[in-house]
């Protein structure tokens, strides 16, 4: 079902920061910070050539970035991301196998402009997992 690592996605609490050391230290191209006021979130992501670093930055109080730094005041990886061809299916299959989908089950419009969905992580090793509609 799932596709190629779509990216990995990094909670930090100063994001800046966080594209200066991936930008000028490794010499990674990187994009132009993103507001993504429906997720709670401000993005910059990592172009890497197999895959992409996302780093979060929370945006707003009630941000899931947030919540997560306030239990991981360092920051840290927060999810991975999978495409997949048809993210209906997709999660029509998992919540017929017990998966749990998170929110309220529809896909929402992700960072990238295509529908996403997040796993719960206790189904999936501890692990947030998002879907991508490739």
């Amino acid at each position: 079902m799932i596709g190629r690592l779509n990216h990995v996605a990094i909670a930090v609490s100063d994001i800046d920061a966080a594209t200066a050391v991936y930008r000028d230290t490794l010499g990674a191209e990187v994009s132009a910070k993103e507001e993504q006021p429906d997720h709670g979130v401000c993005t910059v992501f990592i172009n890497l050539p197999n895959t992409k670093i996302e780093l979060l930055e929370p945006l707003g109080d009630n941000s899931p970035i947030a919540k997560f730094l306030e239990k991981n005041a360092s920051g840290g990886i927060h999810h991975v991301c999978y495409e997949v061809d048809d993210i209906i299916a997709a999660r029509d299959k998992l919540l017929a196998d017990g998966a749990r989908v998170l929110g309220d089950g529809e896909p929402k419009i992700g960072a990238h402009g295509k529908p996403v969905l997040f796993l719960h992580p206790k189904d999936f090793l501890g692990t947030l997992t998002e879907l991508e509609e490739a």
